[in-house]
C-alpha cells in the first residue's frame, strides 16, 4: 500500500511540473508584443490586400512562365542531344558495315590462300608440317 502511495504522489508531481511548464510557455508567448504572423494565415489577410493578392498572383504567374521557359529549354537540348546521339548511332552502323565488309573480304583472301597451299600440297611442290613449317620440294 505504502508503494502505491508513493507512485501515485509522484505521478501527480510530475502531472503538475509538466502542466505548469506549458501554462508559463502559453504565457510568455501571449505576452509577447515582437511576434510575427503567418504570412498564410486568415488572420493577416482583410478586404484591403485585394492588391496585394492581384501582385501575387502575378509573380505566380510570371514564376510559372519563367519555370515552363526553363523546362522548354531543357527539352530542345534534350532533343539536340538525341539527334546527335542518332547521327552517331549511324556513323556507328556505317562503321561496323565496313568491318564486316572487310572482314569478309579478309575470309575469302584467307580461304584462297588455303586452297592455294592445299594445291601445291597436293601437287607435291610444298610440304607442310604439324607446326606450320613450310619447306618448298625441288
Amino acid at each position: 500500500m505504502k508503494k502505491q502511495l508513493t507512485a501515485f504522489i509522484a505521478a501527480i508531481a510530475i502531472t503538475m511540473c509538466v502542466g505548469l511548464g506549458i501554462f508559463a510557455i502559453s504565457g510568455v508567448a501571449y505576452a509577447n508584443s515582437n511576434g510575427v504572423q503567418a504570412s498564410n494565415s486568415p488572420a493577416g489577410q482583410n478586404a484591403s490586400t485585394t492588391v496585394g493578392a492581384s501582385d501575387a498572383v502575378s509573380r505566380a504567374q510570371a514564376q510559372q512562365a519563367q519555370q515552363i521557359q526553363q523546362l522548354q529549354s531543357l527539352v530542345a537540348q534534350y532533343q539536340q542531344r538525341d539527334q546527335q546521339y542518332q547521327q552517331r548511332e549511324q556513323q556507328y552502323q556505317s562503321q561496323l558495315s565496313q568491318s564486316n565488309t572487310q572482314l569478309s573480304q579478309a575470309q575469302q583472301q584467307l580461304q584462297q590462300y588455303q586452297q592455294l597451299a592445299a594445291f601445291l600440297q597436293q601437287r607435291g611442290i610444298i610440304t607442310i608440317t604439324s607446326n606450320g613449317q613450310v619447306y618448298v620440294n625441288r
